[in-house]
Protein backbone atom coordinates (compact mmCIF):
# COMPACT_ATOMS: atom_id res chain seq x y z
CA UNK A 1 0.00 0.00 0.00
CA UNK A 2 1.40 3.38 -1.01
CA UNK A 3 1.91 6.22 1.47
CA UNK A 4 -1.06 8.64 1.82
CA UNK A 5 1.13 11.63 0.92
CA UNK A 6 1.76 10.04 -2.49
CA UNK A 7 -1.92 9.58 -3.33
CA UNK A 8 -2.05 12.45 -5.83
CA UNK A 9 1.17 11.23 -7.47
CA UNK A 10 -0.10 7.64 -7.67
CA UNK A 11 -3.46 8.79 -9.02
CA UNK A 12 -1.67 10.84 -11.68
CA UNK A 13 0.36 7.83 -12.82
CA UNK A 14 -2.79 5.72 -12.64
CA UNK A 15 -4.48 7.97 -15.19
CA UNK A 16 -1.83 7.02 -17.79
CA UNK A 17 -1.63 3.90 -19.93
CA UNK A 18 0.14 1.22 -17.87
CA UNK A 19 1.54 -1.63 -19.96
CA UNK A 20 2.77 -3.43 -16.85
CA UNK A 21 -0.87 -3.82 -15.88
CA UNK A 22 -2.52 -4.31 -19.27
CA UNK A 23 0.19 -6.21 -21.14
CA UNK A 24 2.64 -5.13 -23.84
CA UNK A 25 1.47 -4.95 -27.48
CA UNK A 26 2.99 -7.24 -30.09
CA UNK A 27 6.21 -5.81 -31.51
CA UNK A 28 6.22 -2.85 -29.10
CA UNK A 29 9.84 -3.35 -28.05
CA UNK A 30 11.24 -3.79 -31.55
CA UNK A 31 13.05 -1.14 -33.55
CA UNK A 32 10.31 -1.10 -36.18
CA UNK A 33 7.07 0.62 -37.17
CA UNK A 34 5.34 -1.42 -34.45
CA UNK A 35 7.77 -0.28 -31.76
CA UNK A 36 7.21 2.31 -29.05
CA UNK A 37 7.65 5.90 -30.25
CA UNK A 38 10.97 7.00 -28.74
CA UNK A 39 10.63 10.45 -30.31
CA UNK A 40 7.66 11.01 -28.00
CA UNK A 41 9.95 10.36 -25.03
CA UNK A 42 12.56 12.73 -26.46
CA UNK A 43 9.95 15.49 -26.74
CA UNK A 44 8.93 14.90 -23.13
CA UNK A 45 12.53 15.13 -21.92
CA UNK A 46 13.11 18.25 -24.02
CA UNK A 47 10.06 19.79 -22.32
CA UNK A 48 11.79 19.07 -18.97
CA UNK A 49 15.07 20.65 -20.20
CA UNK A 50 16.75 17.29 -20.86
CA UNK A 51 17.75 16.30 -17.33
CA UNK A 52 19.34 13.08 -18.66
CA UNK A 53 22.15 15.20 -20.14
CA UNK A 54 23.19 16.42 -16.69
CA UNK A 55 24.70 13.18 -15.35
CA UNK A 56 26.73 10.19 -16.51
CA UNK A 57 24.93 6.87 -16.74
CA UNK A 58 25.41 3.14 -17.00
CA UNK A 59 22.55 1.58 -18.97
CA UNK A 60 21.57 -2.05 -18.25
CA UNK A 61 19.44 -4.35 -20.42
CA UNK A 62 18.86 -8.10 -20.34
CA UNK A 63 16.19 -10.74 -19.90
CA UNK A 64 17.25 -11.62 -16.37
CA UNK A 65 19.68 -10.15 -13.88
CA UNK A 66 19.16 -6.45 -14.66
CA UNK A 67 17.90 -5.48 -11.22
CA UNK A 68 20.51 -7.49 -9.33
CA UNK A 69 23.36 -6.19 -11.51
CA UNK A 70 22.09 -2.63 -11.03
CA UNK A 71 21.98 -3.15 -7.26
CA UNK A 72 25.50 -4.64 -7.13
CA UNK A 73 26.92 -1.82 -9.25
CA UNK A 74 25.11 0.92 -7.33
CA UNK A 75 26.43 -0.42 -4.03
CA UNK A 76 29.98 -0.69 -5.41
CA UNK A 77 29.89 2.99 -6.36
CA UNK A 78 28.32 4.00 -3.06
CA UNK A 79 31.01 2.09 -1.18
CA UNK A 80 33.55 4.33 -2.96
CA UNK A 81 31.62 7.39 -1.77
CA UNK A 82 29.81 8.41 -4.95
CA UNK A 83 26.30 9.82 -4.97
CA UNK A 84 24.32 7.37 -7.10
CA UNK A 85 20.90 7.48 -8.68
CA UNK A 86 19.49 4.04 -9.44
CA UNK A 87 16.34 3.53 -11.51
CA UNK A 88 14.83 0.01 -11.69
CA UNK A 89 11.49 -1.73 -12.17
CA UNK A 90 9.17 -3.16 -11.09
CA UNK A 91 8.81 -2.33 -7.41
CA UNK A 92 7.87 -4.77 -4.65
CA UNK A 93 5.87 -2.69 -2.16
CA UNK A 94 6.19 1.02 -2.99
CA UNK A 95 6.92 2.88 -6.22
CA UNK A 96 9.64 4.75 -4.32
CA UNK A 97 11.81 1.62 -4.58
CA UNK A 98 12.28 2.34 -8.29
CA UNK A 99 14.38 5.43 -7.50
CA UNK A 100 17.22 5.35 -4.98
CA UNK A 101 19.37 8.43 -4.55
CA UNK A 102 22.55 9.38 -2.74
CA UNK A 103 25.33 7.61 -0.87
CA UNK A 104 23.12 5.33 1.26
CA UNK A 105 20.99 3.66 -1.40
CA UNK A 106 17.66 4.24 0.29
CA UNK A 107 14.52 4.64 -1.84
CA UNK A 108 13.62 8.27 -2.45
CA UNK A 109 11.54 9.59 0.44
CA UNK A 110 7.82 10.13 -0.05
CA UNK A 111 8.32 13.80 0.77
CA UNK A 112 11.11 14.32 -1.77
CA UNK A 113 9.22 12.45 -4.51
CA UNK A 114 6.00 14.32 -3.83
CA UNK A 115 7.73 17.72 -3.79
CA UNK A 116 9.53 17.03 -7.04
CA UNK A 117 6.36 15.79 -8.72
CA UNK A 118 4.54 19.01 -7.81
CA UNK A 119 7.53 21.10 -8.92
CA UNK A 120 7.39 19.70 -12.46
CA UNK A 121 3.72 18.82 -12.68
CA UNK A 122 2.78 21.75 -14.89
CA UNK A 123 5.40 20.73 -17.46
CA UNK A 124 4.20 17.13 -17.28
CA UNK A 125 0.61 18.26 -17.86
CA UNK A 126 1.70 20.30 -20.86
CA UNK A 127 3.64 17.35 -22.30
CA UNK A 128 0.73 14.95 -21.82
CA UNK A 129 -1.58 17.43 -23.59
CA UNK A 130 0.89 17.96 -26.44
CA UNK A 131 1.05 14.18 -26.96
CA UNK A 132 -2.77 13.90 -26.91
CA UNK A 133 -2.67 11.75 -23.79
CA UNK A 134 -0.41 9.11 -25.36
CA UNK A 135 2.39 9.29 -22.80
CA UNK A 136 2.53 6.09 -20.76
CA UNK A 137 2.94 5.39 -17.06
CA UNK A 138 6.52 4.16 -17.60
CA UNK A 139 7.52 7.10 -19.81
CA UNK A 140 6.35 9.68 -17.27
CA UNK A 141 7.85 7.78 -14.33
CA UNK A 142 11.19 7.55 -16.17
CA UNK A 143 11.10 11.27 -16.88
CA UNK A 144 10.38 12.04 -13.23
CA UNK A 145 13.28 9.82 -12.11
CA UNK A 146 15.76 11.43 -14.52
CA UNK A 147 14.58 14.89 -13.52
CA UNK A 148 14.97 14.02 -9.84
CA UNK A 149 18.48 12.65 -10.41
CA UNK A 150 19.49 15.87 -12.16
CA UNK A 151 18.04 18.00 -9.36
CA UNK A 152 19.95 15.99 -6.75
CA UNK A 153 23.20 16.50 -8.70
CA UNK A 154 24.18 12.83 -8.54
CA UNK A 155 27.62 11.66 -9.68
CA UNK A 156 26.28 8.80 -11.81
CA UNK A 157 23.01 7.02 -12.61
CA UNK A 158 22.48 3.27 -12.97
CA UNK A 159 19.53 2.85 -15.33
CA UNK A 160 17.67 -0.42 -15.92
CA UNK A 161 15.61 -0.76 -19.08
CA UNK A 162 11.94 -1.63 -18.76
CA UNK A 163 11.50 -3.62 -21.99
CA UNK A 164 14.12 -4.62 -24.54
CA UNK A 165 16.39 -1.66 -25.16
CA UNK A 166 16.14 -0.07 -28.61
CA UNK A 167 12.66 1.41 -28.09
CA UNK A 168 12.64 1.48 -24.30
CA UNK A 169 11.82 4.84 -22.72
CA UNK A 170 15.19 4.83 -20.92
CA UNK A 171 17.07 4.68 -24.25
CA UNK A 172 17.24 8.45 -24.59
CA UNK A 173 20.70 8.42 -23.04
CA UNK A 174 23.13 9.58 -25.73
CA UNK A 175 26.73 8.46 -26.27
CA UNK A 176 28.22 11.53 -24.57
CA UNK A 177 26.29 10.79 -21.37
CA UNK A 178 26.91 7.04 -21.34
CA UNK A 179 29.79 5.63 -19.32
CA UNK A 180 29.03 2.04 -20.37
CA UNK A 181 26.18 -0.21 -21.40
CA UNK A 182 25.57 -3.66 -19.91
CA UNK A 183 23.64 -6.61 -21.35
CA UNK A 184 23.17 -9.27 -18.68
CA UNK A 185 21.40 -12.15 -20.47
CA UNK A 186 19.17 -13.05 -23.40
CA UNK A 187 16.15 -15.32 -22.91
CA UNK A 188 12.65 -15.90 -24.23
CA UNK A 189 10.65 -13.42 -22.16
CA UNK A 190 8.26 -10.84 -23.68
CA UNK A 191 8.75 -12.88 -26.82
CA UNK A 192 5.99 -11.36 -28.98
CA UNK A 193 6.66 -7.82 -27.77
CA UNK A 194 10.28 -8.19 -28.86
CA UNK A 195 9.82 -9.70 -32.31
CA UNK A 196 9.06 -13.37 -31.72
CA UNK A 197 12.51 -14.97 -31.56
CA UNK A 198 15.64 -15.10 -29.44
CA UNK A 199 17.48 -13.30 -32.24
CA UNK A 200 15.04 -10.36 -32.33
CA UNK A 201 15.22 -10.14 -28.54
CA UNK A 202 19.01 -9.88 -28.77
CA UNK A 203 18.75 -7.17 -31.44
CA UNK A 204 16.28 -5.19 -29.32
CA UNK A 205 18.50 -5.32 -26.24
CA UNK A 206 21.59 -4.49 -28.30
CA UNK A 207 19.86 -1.18 -29.05
CA UNK A 208 21.39 0.32 -25.89
CA UNK A 209 24.93 -0.05 -27.30
CA UNK A 210 26.24 3.41 -28.22
CA UNK A 211 29.01 4.75 -30.45
CA UNK A 212 32.50 4.46 -28.94
CA UNK A 213 31.19 3.48 -25.50
CA UNK A 214 32.16 0.16 -23.88
CA UNK A 215 29.61 -2.62 -23.51
CA UNK A 216 29.83 -5.28 -20.82
CA UNK A 217 28.32 -8.65 -21.75
CA UNK A 218 27.18 -10.73 -18.79
CA UNK A 219 26.14 -14.07 -20.22
CA UNK A 220 27.00 -16.75 -20.90
CA UNK A 221 25.19 -16.48 -24.24
CA UNK A 222 24.49 -18.94 -27.02
CA UNK A 223 27.22 -18.48 -29.65
CA UNK A 224 24.93 -17.04 -32.35
CA UNK A 225 23.33 -14.67 -29.82
CA UNK A 226 26.71 -13.40 -28.64
CA UNK A 227 27.61 -12.91 -32.31
CA UNK A 228 24.58 -10.61 -32.74
CA UNK A 229 25.63 -8.54 -29.73
CA UNK A 230 29.27 -8.34 -30.80
CA UNK A 231 28.27 -7.47 -34.37
CA UNK A 232 26.21 -4.53 -33.08
CA UNK A 233 29.13 -3.46 -30.89
CA UNK A 234 31.43 -3.61 -33.91
CA UNK A 235 29.05 -1.42 -35.93
CA UNK A 236 29.09 1.09 -33.08
CA UNK A 237 32.86 0.85 -32.58
CA UNK A 238 32.03 -0.10 -28.98
CA UNK A 239 34.74 -2.06 -27.11
CA UNK A 240 33.40 -5.31 -25.62
CA UNK A 241 34.14 -6.65 -22.13
CA UNK A 242 32.90 -10.18 -21.44
CA UNK A 243 32.10 -11.19 -17.88
CA UNK A 244 31.78 -14.86 -18.81
CA UNK A 245 34.82 -15.71 -20.91
CA UNK A 246 37.85 -17.68 -19.76
CA UNK A 247 39.53 -14.55 -18.42
CA UNK A 248 36.91 -14.14 -15.69
CA UNK A 249 36.69 -16.95 -13.12
CA UNK A 250 33.88 -17.22 -10.61
CA UNK A 251 33.61 -19.94 -7.98
CA UNK A 252 31.15 -20.74 -5.19
CA UNK A 253 33.25 -22.31 -2.42
CA UNK A 254 30.54 -23.02 0.13
CA UNK A 255 27.76 -21.68 2.34
CA UNK A 256 27.95 -19.98 5.71
CA UNK A 257 25.98 -17.67 8.01
CA UNK A 258 26.74 -13.94 7.94
CA UNK A 259 25.01 -11.68 10.49
CA UNK A 260 22.28 -14.28 10.89
CA UNK A 261 21.70 -14.62 7.16
CA UNK A 262 22.62 -17.39 4.76
CA UNK A 263 25.45 -16.39 2.43
CA UNK A 264 27.71 -18.01 -0.15
CA UNK A 265 31.50 -17.74 -0.07
CA UNK A 266 32.80 -16.89 -3.55
CA UNK A 267 35.89 -15.99 -5.57
CA UNK A 268 35.75 -13.49 -8.44
CA UNK A 269 38.92 -13.20 -10.52
CA UNK A 270 38.85 -10.80 -13.50
CA UNK A 271 41.54 -10.57 -16.19
CA UNK A 272 40.68 -8.55 -19.30
CA UNK A 273 43.82 -7.71 -21.26
CA UNK A 274 42.72 -6.79 -24.79
CA UNK A 275 41.03 -3.43 -25.48
CA UNK A 276 41.13 -2.74 -21.73
CA UNK A 277 43.48 -3.41 -18.86
CA UNK A 278 40.92 -4.64 -16.31
CA UNK A 279 42.14 -6.65 -13.34
CA UNK A 280 40.61 -7.57 -9.98
CA UNK A 281 41.28 -10.34 -7.46
CA UNK A 282 38.32 -10.75 -5.12
CA UNK A 283 38.71 -13.95 -3.07
CA UNK A 284 36.43 -15.02 -0.22
CA UNK A 285 33.54 -12.65 -1.00
CA UNK A 286 30.54 -13.24 1.26
CA UNK A 287 27.44 -12.84 -0.90
CA UNK A 288 23.94 -12.60 0.57
CA UNK A 289 22.51 -12.95 -2.94
CA UNK A 290 22.51 -16.72 -3.42
CA UNK A 291 23.04 -18.84 -6.52
CA UNK A 292 25.46 -19.12 -9.41
CA UNK A 293 23.31 -16.69 -11.42
CA UNK A 294 23.79 -14.02 -8.76
CA UNK A 295 27.51 -14.68 -8.74
CA UNK A 296 27.47 -14.06 -12.51
CA UNK A 297 25.51 -10.83 -11.96
CA UNK A 298 28.09 -9.74 -9.37
CA UNK A 299 30.94 -10.46 -11.80
CA UNK A 300 29.12 -8.47 -14.50
CA UNK A 301 28.75 -5.51 -12.12
CA UNK A 302 32.43 -5.79 -11.17
CA UNK A 303 33.43 -5.65 -14.86
CA UNK A 304 31.28 -2.53 -15.32
CA UNK A 305 32.94 -0.95 -12.28
CA UNK A 306 36.36 -1.75 -13.76
CA UNK A 307 35.29 -0.06 -17.00
CA UNK A 308 34.61 3.06 -14.96
CA UNK A 309 37.99 2.71 -13.28
CA UNK A 310 39.54 2.53 -16.75
CA UNK A 311 37.85 5.87 -17.54
CA UNK A 312 39.38 7.54 -14.51
CA UNK A 313 36.79 6.91 -11.82
CA UNK A 314 38.35 6.07 -8.47
CA UNK A 315 37.06 2.58 -7.65
CA UNK A 316 39.10 0.27 -5.43
CA UNK A 317 38.96 -3.52 -5.25
CA UNK A 318 37.82 -3.05 -1.64
CA UNK A 319 34.79 -1.00 -2.77
CA UNK A 320 33.89 -3.69 -5.30
CA UNK A 321 34.04 -6.29 -2.51
CA UNK A 322 32.07 -4.19 -0.02
CA UNK A 323 29.44 -3.28 -2.62
CA UNK A 324 28.86 -6.90 -3.58
CA UNK A 325 28.75 -8.07 0.04
CA UNK A 326 26.29 -5.31 1.02
CA UNK A 327 23.79 -6.12 -1.72
CA UNK A 328 20.57 -7.80 -0.68
CA UNK A 329 17.33 -7.39 -2.65
CA UNK A 330 13.80 -8.22 -1.50
CA UNK A 331 12.23 -11.02 -3.47
CA UNK A 332 15.50 -12.47 -4.74
CA UNK A 333 16.42 -15.60 -2.76
CA UNK A 334 15.00 -13.88 0.31
CA UNK A 335 14.60 -15.97 3.44
CA UNK A 336 12.06 -14.67 5.94
CA UNK A 337 13.05 -14.40 9.57
CA UNK A 338 11.18 -16.70 11.96
CA UNK A 339 9.19 -13.74 13.32
CA UNK A 340 8.15 -12.79 9.79
CA UNK A 341 7.01 -16.34 9.03
CA UNK A 342 5.02 -16.35 12.27
CA UNK A 343 3.42 -12.99 11.36
CA UNK A 344 2.19 -14.61 8.14
CA UNK A 345 0.58 -17.40 10.13
CA UNK A 346 3.37 -19.84 9.21
CA UNK A 347 5.00 -20.56 12.58
CA UNK A 348 8.10 -22.71 12.32
CA UNK A 349 8.22 -22.59 8.53
CA UNK A 350 11.36 -21.94 6.49
CA UNK A 351 10.03 -19.48 3.90
CA UNK A 352 11.93 -18.48 0.76
CA UNK A 353 10.68 -15.69 -1.52
CA UNK A 354 11.96 -15.48 -5.09
CA UNK A 355 10.35 -13.68 -8.03
CA UNK A 356 11.51 -16.20 -10.65
CA UNK A 357 9.10 -16.19 -13.61
CA UNK A 358 10.97 -17.62 -16.62
CA UNK A 359 12.39 -21.04 -17.46
CA UNK A 360 15.92 -19.74 -16.86
CA UNK A 361 15.11 -18.12 -13.53
CA UNK A 362 13.17 -21.22 -12.42
CA UNK A 363 16.22 -23.36 -13.14
CA UNK A 364 18.42 -20.90 -11.24
CA UNK A 365 16.04 -21.06 -8.27
CA UNK A 366 15.96 -24.87 -8.35
CA UNK A 367 19.77 -24.91 -8.37
CA UNK A 368 19.91 -22.42 -5.48
CA UNK A 369 17.47 -24.48 -3.41
CA UNK A 370 19.45 -27.63 -4.15
CA UNK A 371 22.63 -25.90 -2.99
CA UNK A 372 21.02 -24.43 0.14
CA UNK A 373 18.68 -27.27 1.16
CA UNK A 374 19.85 -30.39 -0.72
CA UNK A 375 17.51 -32.74 1.16
CA UNK A 376 14.57 -30.46 1.98
CA UNK A 377 11.00 -31.37 1.03
CA UNK A 378 9.61 -28.46 -0.98
CA UNK A 379 6.14 -26.95 -1.06
CA UNK A 380 5.75 -24.26 -3.72
CA UNK A 381 3.19 -21.45 -3.74
CA UNK A 382 3.04 -20.15 -7.31
CA UNK A 383 1.25 -17.26 -9.04
CA UNK A 384 2.19 -16.02 -12.51
CA UNK A 385 1.35 -13.41 -15.13
CA UNK A 386 -0.52 -14.58 -18.20
CA UNK A 387 2.27 -13.77 -20.68
CA UNK A 388 4.85 -16.15 -19.17
CA UNK A 389 5.79 -19.67 -20.28
CA UNK A 390 3.99 -21.57 -17.52
CA UNK A 391 4.78 -24.98 -18.98
CA UNK A 392 8.54 -24.41 -19.18
CA UNK A 393 8.48 -22.96 -15.66
CA UNK A 394 6.74 -26.06 -14.30
CA UNK A 395 9.11 -28.44 -16.07
CA UNK A 396 12.15 -26.96 -14.31
CA UNK A 397 10.69 -27.64 -10.86
CA UNK A 398 9.61 -31.16 -11.79
CA UNK A 399 13.16 -31.80 -13.02
CA UNK A 400 14.52 -30.71 -9.63
CA UNK A 401 14.62 -32.80 -6.49
CA UNK A 402 12.36 -33.28 -3.48
CA UNK A 403 9.27 -31.48 -4.80
CA UNK A 404 6.39 -32.47 -2.53
CA UNK A 405 3.52 -30.13 -3.38
CA UNK A 406 2.61 -27.15 -5.55
CA UNK A 407 -0.15 -24.75 -4.55
CA UNK A 408 -1.23 -22.72 -7.58
CA UNK A 409 -2.77 -19.39 -6.66
CA UNK A 410 -3.40 -15.87 -7.99
CA UNK A 411 -1.87 -12.43 -7.47
CA UNK A 412 -2.69 -9.05 -9.00
CA UNK A 413 -0.16 -7.94 -11.63
CA UNK A 414 0.82 -4.26 -11.25
CA UNK A 415 -2.33 -3.67 -9.21
CA UNK A 416 -4.73 -5.20 -11.73
CA UNK A 417 -6.16 -8.56 -12.76
CA UNK A 418 -5.99 -8.34 -16.55
CA UNK A 419 -2.61 -10.16 -16.70
CA UNK A 420 -3.30 -12.57 -13.83
CA UNK A 421 -3.33 -16.28 -14.69
CA UNK A 422 -6.11 -18.21 -12.97
CA UNK A 423 -5.09 -20.84 -10.46
CA UNK A 424 -6.93 -23.53 -12.42
CA UNK A 425 -5.11 -22.62 -15.66
CA UNK A 426 -1.79 -22.87 -13.87
CA UNK A 427 -2.76 -26.27 -12.49
CA UNK A 428 -3.59 -27.49 -15.99
CA UNK A 429 -0.13 -26.47 -17.17
CA UNK A 430 1.54 -28.28 -14.26
CA UNK A 431 -0.55 -31.38 -14.98
CA UNK A 432 0.55 -31.25 -18.62
CA UNK A 433 4.20 -30.85 -17.61
CA UNK A 434 3.94 -33.82 -15.24
CA UNK A 435 2.47 -35.99 -18.00
CA UNK A 436 5.24 -35.01 -20.42
CA UNK A 437 7.93 -35.88 -17.86
CA UNK A 438 6.26 -38.95 -16.39
CA UNK A 439 5.86 -37.42 -12.93
CA UNK A 440 3.37 -39.17 -10.64
CA UNK A 441 0.96 -36.55 -9.27
CA UNK A 442 -2.21 -36.17 -7.25
CA UNK A 443 -4.24 -33.07 -8.12
CA UNK A 444 -7.45 -31.54 -6.87
CA UNK A 445 -9.33 -32.36 -10.06
CA UNK A 446 -9.01 -36.10 -9.42
CA UNK A 447 -11.74 -38.18 -7.78
CA UNK A 448 -9.13 -39.77 -5.54
CA UNK A 449 -8.16 -36.35 -4.18
CA UNK A 450 -11.78 -35.55 -3.31
CA UNK A 451 -12.15 -38.91 -1.52
CA UNK A 452 -8.99 -38.31 0.49
CA UNK A 453 -10.19 -34.82 1.41
CA UNK A 454 -13.38 -36.22 2.89
CA UNK A 455 -11.22 -38.57 5.00
CA UNK A 456 -8.83 -35.68 5.85
CA UNK A 457 -5.95 -37.84 4.61
CA UNK A 458 -4.80 -35.79 1.63
CA UNK A 459 -1.50 -34.68 3.20
CA UNK A 460 -0.55 -37.97 4.82
CA UNK A 461 2.77 -39.44 3.68
CA UNK A 462 1.24 -42.92 3.28
CA UNK A 463 -1.55 -41.77 0.99
CA UNK A 464 0.73 -39.53 -1.10
CA UNK A 465 3.10 -42.46 -1.78
CA UNK A 466 5.79 -40.33 -3.39
CA UNK A 467 3.42 -38.37 -5.62
CA UNK A 468 3.58 -34.60 -6.09
CA UNK A 469 0.45 -32.82 -4.89
CA UNK A 470 -1.07 -30.08 -7.09
CA UNK A 471 -3.77 -27.81 -5.66
CA UNK A 472 -5.42 -24.77 -7.30
CA UNK A 473 -6.66 -22.14 -4.85
CA UNK A 474 -7.45 -18.49 -5.69
CA UNK A 475 -6.63 -17.21 -2.21
CA UNK A 476 -2.95 -16.60 -1.54
CA UNK A 477 -3.58 -16.67 2.19
CA UNK A 478 -5.22 -20.11 1.99
CA UNK A 479 -2.46 -21.39 -0.29
CA UNK A 480 0.24 -20.31 2.16
CA UNK A 481 -1.62 -21.94 5.03
CA UNK A 482 -2.19 -25.18 3.12
CA UNK A 483 1.44 -25.33 1.99
CA UNK A 484 2.57 -25.03 5.59
CA UNK A 485 0.06 -27.70 6.69
CA UNK A 486 1.40 -30.00 4.00
CA UNK A 487 4.97 -29.56 5.25
CA UNK A 488 3.94 -30.02 8.88
CA UNK A 489 2.30 -33.29 7.89
CA UNK A 490 5.57 -34.76 6.64
CA UNK A 491 7.16 -37.34 8.91
CA UNK A 492 10.81 -37.86 9.77
CA UNK A 493 13.62 -35.42 10.48
CA UNK A 494 14.11 -34.07 6.96
CA UNK A 495 14.19 -30.30 6.47
CA UNK A 496 11.25 -28.56 4.81
CA UNK A 497 10.99 -25.33 2.83
CA UNK A 498 8.02 -23.27 1.66
CA UNK A 499 8.94 -21.41 -1.54
CA UNK A 500 6.86 -18.50 -2.88
CA UNK A 501 7.63 -17.86 -6.54
CA UNK A 502 6.35 -17.30 -10.10
CA UNK A 503 6.34 -13.50 -10.08
CA UNK A 504 7.67 -10.51 -8.17
CA UNK A 505 4.00 -9.58 -7.77
CA UNK A 506 3.21 -12.58 -5.56
CA UNK A 507 6.35 -11.75 -3.57
CA UNK A 508 5.04 -8.19 -3.29
CA UNK A 509 1.71 -9.49 -1.98
CA UNK A 510 3.45 -11.53 0.72
CA UNK A 511 5.73 -8.67 1.81
CA UNK A 512 2.81 -6.22 1.80
CA UNK A 513 1.05 -8.50 4.30
CA UNK A 514 4.07 -8.28 6.55
CA UNK A 515 4.11 -4.48 6.36
CA UNK A 516 0.43 -3.85 6.77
Amino acid sequence: MEEPELKEFIDYLGSLKNYEKSGIPKGAGTDSDDGFDLSRMRRLMNHLDNPQSKFKAIHIAGTKGKGSTAAFLSNILRAEGYSVGCYTSPHIVTVRERMSIGKLGEPVSAKALNCHFHRIRQKLDEAVQLENGCLSHFEVLTAIAFSLFAQENIDIAIIETGLGGARDATNIICSSGLAASVITSIGEEHLMALGGSLETIAMAKAGIIKHNRPVVLGGPFLPHIEHILREKASQMNAPVVSASDSETRTTIKGLSMCDGRQCQLCDIIIRVDRDFQLFADLPEIKMCMLGSHQLQNAATAACAALCLRNQGWGISDRSIRVGIENTCLPGRSQFLASKEAEALGLPGATVLLDGAHTRESAKALVDTIQMTFPKATLALVVAMASDKDHLAFAREFFLGKNLGAVFLTEADIAGGKSRTTTASSLRDCWVQASEELGINILHDGMTEYQELCTKQLVYSAREMEGRVLLVAEKSLEVSLRDANEFLKGKTGNESRALVVTGSLHIVSSVLARLRG
